[in-house]
């Protein structure tokens, strides 16, 4: 029996399309710039959620650099990273499924349409994660920073002999649309009820997870 599904390849963000954890994220940046102000603490919440799917690393050099103006050393980068992984990785864990995403993974994989993590967290800590849930059994592979977004997928593409043009990317944010478009690959946008979507007037999206 043929598959009922047209793409050939589906590539999934993780944060606010596979797990409901964007908060989590969200109120740990917070707590780590609270002690500079409400200013400050504002500017660093805003930012996080101008830039989801970047990576933490990369935020915490914007936040040091543009918004205290403080140099930050390669050594705190990575004391930052640590502390901030051990604010939120137990609570990504706890985190809610979006809706659909499961019934999503289980109609892929029985339909063998491979999946693929493409996350902007650290690859070490989204695989503890997805070992937590018992997800890994769903992805071919998982893959997170400190690749690019639109390298790791044109890394796969190519990898795999995918066209780009029957593959789909699931994501919540303008970095994962961005990806997509880069690598001419079919982007599906999550956006919660509550949420205007950021992505451009053309772009299928939902508050669930859909194909």
């Amino acid at each position: 029996m043929s598959s009922s599904i047209k793409w050939q390849a589906v590539f999934w963000d993780f944060d606010g399309v596979i797990l409901d954890s964007v908060n989590v994220k969200t109120e740990a940046f917070a707590l780590m710039f609270r002690q500079y102000g409400k200013e400050i603490e504002k500017a660093v919440v805003d930012y996080h959620l101008n830039h989801g799917g970047v990576s933490r690393y990369e935020k915490f050099k914007y936040f040091y650099k543009k918004i205290l103006n403080i140099p930050i050393t390669e050594e705190n980068l990575t004391k930052l990273g640590k502390e901030f992984s051990g604010m939120v990785l137990q609570k990504v864990i706890d985190s809610a499924y979006i809706q659909g995403a499961m019934e999503t993974l289980e109609l892929l994989h029985l339909e063998k349409v491979p999946c693929f993590v493409v996350s902007g967290t650290p690859e070490e800590e989204i695989n503890l994660i997805i070992q937590a849930k018992s997800l890994t059994f769903y992805f071919e592979e998982i893959h997170g920073a400190p690749r690019t977004k639109f390298t790791i997928l044109k890394d796969i593409l190519s990898r795999k002999k995918y066209p780009p043009t029957s593959s789909l990317y699931l994501g919540d944010a303008m970095t994962d649309f961005e990806a997509a478009r880069k690598a001419g690959v079919n982007f599906h946008g999550i956006v919660p009820d509550n949420m205007n979507s950021p992505f451009p007037e053309d772009v299928p999206t939902a508050p669930r997870v859909f194909l």
